[in-house]
């Protein structure tokens, strides 16, 4: 699970970072993830190792623009790309598919490829075999969500050295052996697949937490997570400024981490005024001194989500 942030600039765009998008590049080959698609997200998106023609879901945490003006010229734009004639799901509030809709069809653009839009609700929006993404209210000016991507539990591995010492011939009993399968030889003996293989490997949580004021439902979705993704759009100093826009300080952000118990906490969404270091020096210093392990992106940082092993 690959995180590049392409946007990291709250309200605006500076000279050196674009307005809010994350991407995630899931474990099989080819699977790309936005969040949030602010004015943009497709320029820097041809700045980066990423595709468009990857693109399958895009989760967006509320209709304020620097989180949405960039999704119908991303949208548009990926019809003209080779490869670009897969589905593409989009999840966001009400609003968002007549948005959609009317921005494609007065702008007379014609994807040649379906789109679908789902109204999200708190709860589970989407699953499938290997993922599930939940959605949990924020504390903002207008309906927002987080999203939390969950990881299912993977098999352990198998032992391929065990079995190469009980002479079990490789190729195609091994596949069944990892799946747990009991097997008889040509010899006679009897191989059950549970022994060579180990405990189950714990799946990996990211959170990414939409423009919000310190708020307890963030806390429930990012519980235990091994990355949570939060917007820090002001230090203390401006405390003011937070709770007139409800927005998060650094140190709000940080709170969250430290009571949900997350692994690693990646700072985002700042002030379009702080393009100085000593600003963002700030920013991180009052976030470490309430949780540590606190990084602040930057536009096309890159982080992998390490994978936990069992206990």
């Amino acid at each position: 699970m690959r995180i590049t942030f392409l946007g990291t600039s709250s309200g605006a765009p500076t000279r050196n970072r674009n307005v809010s998008s994350v991407a995630l590049q899931l474990p099989e080959q080819g699977v790309l993830w936005l969040f949030d698609c602010g004015e943009g997200t497709q320029h820097q998106i041809l700045r980066s190792p990423l595709r468009l023609s990857h693109l399958e879901r895009i989760f967006i945490t509320h209709l304020h623009g620097d989180h949405l003006f960039g999704l119908p010229g991303l949208l548009a734009s990926r019809a003209m790309q080779n490869g670009g004639t897969t589905p593409v799901t989009l999840y966001g509030p009400v609003g968002l598919e007549e948005y959609v809709r009317l921005s494609l069809d007065i702008s007379r653009s014609r994807p040649n490829y379906p789109i679908a839009v789902q109204t999200v609700r708190p709860g589970l929006i989407y699953e499938d075999k290997r993922f599930e993404v939940w959605a949990a209210p924020m504390r903002h000016r207008i309906e927002c969500y987080g999203y939390a991507v969950i990881e299912k539990p993977l098999p352990g591995r198998f032992d391929v050295e065990c079995a190469r010492a009980l002479g079990i011939p490789e190729g195609p009993l091994y596949g069944r052996l990892k799946a747990g399968e009991v097997i008889r030889l040509e010899d006679g003996r009897i191989i059950d697949g549970k022994t060579l293989v180990g405990p189950p490997r714990p799946g990996r949580k990211v959170v990414y937490c939409g423009d919000t004021i310190y708020t307890p439902k963030a806390v429930e979705l990012a519980k235990g997570a091994d990355l949570l993704i939060h917007e820090a759009t002001y230090t203390n100093e401006e405390l003011e400024h937070a709770k007139r826009g409800m927005h998060s300080t650094a140190e709000m952000a940080a709170r969250t981490a430290a009571e949900a118990e997350v692994r690693c906490l990646i700072l985002t969404h700042f002030s379009a005024r702080y393009e100085t270091g000593d600003k963002m020096n700030t920013l991180l210093q009052e976030a470490q001194a309430v949780f540590p392990n606190t990084l602040v992106a930057y536009d096309f940082m890159v982080y992998e989500v390490p994978r936990r092993e069992p206990q």
